[in-house]
């Protein structure tokens, strides 16, 4: 990381001084920006209050302060986004270098996102939270999969019996939370079949949560998605394979689905490379393509909690979380989406939303987002940590 120095105050070492690429500016040990205060003025989100906001010392505030540089007016404000399933770190290959992640996380940062949940990945990216510039990371360490039943170079790869003991190592690599590969294609029996017995999963599950963590999982079909919600399963990722009882029992359990929907339009490519060899897979995977938005819709009315997430990283690209609050605007509505995009999910992760004192991540616009969910792909302006990292209102 060349081109990065810190300066420490001498009274408690509570001041820093970054210079990134040549730009010098000052922070507070927990990363917020001390630099000019700023007045946006505008409707606040999620209560829809029209009034002034100030960013003080990279914090809000709603008490005007003697000057401040005044952003913009008549803007619709909203705490940062929420991409809640994105694999920062991640390439096709694998992990990938220091340079391609900050790239990642800077095109996730410039879409609005500035609240991350990494949702596996085999880089080590600690580095990202010292960098005052970049998204805060909630990372689930390395997807956990099944012996050659998962991408190469991304999983730490283990047997049934292996499984609770790799959970506990990933819960050391995370932030609180663990990615299991709960089901990908068997290639004995040609079709999508669970990666773990209902047994080994249930005491994966219970040892991370006995070591602090929650626990989430890539599911696609339908027996992996029962069995794992059946175990207690914290989170379920994609979910195409969700059938009426298994969403009646994430109502009721609260289990949070990000159905990545935007990103499910691989499932035909995926369909059409398999047909060949693989036809029952094939078969199988443009069903549940074909009624992936009914099953999301389903567990909206049951009142599943619902999160946005791309499934940026790998062969994704980043910086689409307005697509996927679009997506998922066609399924809930706009209130519903963009809650999944920002408050909501946030509330999910246990990171603050814009309230006094709390730090001024936020991202604005000229129009109101809930008329029309589109808007949310262009923000006028995007501050992180009380600093403005995107201003396209020259």
């Amino acid at each position: 990381m060349t081109g990065l120095s810190h300066t420490h105050d001498l009274l408690g070492g509570l001041v820093h001084t970054h210079s990134h690429d040549g730009s010098t500016h000052t922070h507070a040990a927990d990363g917020t920006v001390i630099g000019e205060p700023l007045h946006l003025h505008g409707t606040m989100l999620p209560g829809g209050e029209v009034r002034d906001v100030w960013v003080v010392d990279g914090r809000v505030t709603f008490t005007r302060p003697s000057s401040a540089r005044t952003l913009g007016r008549d803007l619709w404000i909203l705490p940062g986004l929420v991409d809640a399933h994105c694999h920062i770190g991640l390439g096709p290959q694998g992990a990938v270098d220091v340079a391609t992640a900050e790239a990642q996380a800077i095109t996730d940062r410039d879409a609005g996102a500035l609240l991350v949940r990494d949702a596996g990945s085999p880089a080590d990216t600690r580095w990202i939270d010292r960098r005052d510039d970049l998204p805060s990371v909630i990372r689930a360490g390395r997807h956990v999969a099944r012996t050659k039943r998962y991408l190469r170079n991304y999983a730490q790869e283990v047997e049934p019996g292996e499984l609770a003991d790799a959970v506990v190592d990933q819960v050391a690599r995370g932030d609180g939370w663990v990615k299991l590969v709960g089901d990908w294609i068997d290639r004995d029996i040609g079709d999508l079949a669970p990666s773990w017995p209902a047994d080994a999963a249930r005491q994966a599950i219970e040892a991370a949560h006995a070591a602090g963590a929650r626990v989430t999982a890539h599911c696609f079909g339908e027996q992996s998605v029962t069995e794992l919600v059946e175990a207690g399963i914290d989170g379920i990722e994609h979910g195409t394979g969700l059938d009426d009882a298994t969403i009646q029992s994430m109502a009721i359990r609260q289990v949070a689905l990000v159905p990545t929907l935007d990103n499910l339009d691989i499932f035909p490519g995926i369909a059409d490379q398999a047909a060949e060899r693989f036809p029952t897979y094939a078969a199988h995977v443009r069903d549940l393509y074909a009624r992936r938005r009914d099953t999301f819709r389903k567990a909206y009315d049951a009142g599943v909690p619902m999160y946005a997430g791309t499934d940026a990283g790998g062969v994704g690209a980043h910086g689409r979380i307005g697509d996927e609050i679009v997506a998922l605007a066609a399924v809930g509505g706009t209130d519903f989406a963009l809650g999944a995009g920002s408050w909501r999910a946030r509330d999910w992760l246990g990171r603050p939303c814009l309230a006094e004192g709390e730090r001024a991540d936020l991202v604005a616009y000229t129009s109101d987002p809930r008329v029309d969910a589109r808007i949310v792909r262009h923000p006028r302006y995007v501050v992180l940590r009380g600093r403005v990292v995107v201003d396209t209102s020259a």
